[in-house]
């Protein structure tokens, strides 16, 4: 069970570092400093993948933590 739960962790931290760098470079703190201060919507594949990759990071944790509680 800890093998396959192993396996299953890092292909979704692999699906999870696909889904960062896809991002656009946009957005957060790059923003800050340039003169891009206009709102931004995320729309069609933007949103997907954004949703994914929270998606992604709740079962991540969740996958984390059942490492450690079968261990």
């Amino acid at each position: 069970m800890k093998i396959f739960l192993t396996i299953v962790q890092i292909i979704c931290s692999s699906f999870l570092i696909l889904a960062i760098l896809l991002q656009t470079q946009e957005g957060g703190l790059s923003s800050v400093f340039g003169n891009r201060f206009r709102y931004h919507t995320k729309r069609g594949v933007e949103k997907l993948l954004f949703y994914l990759t929270i998606f992604l990071v709740v079962t991540f944790l969740v996958l984390s933590v059942l490492g450690v509680a079968i261990s």
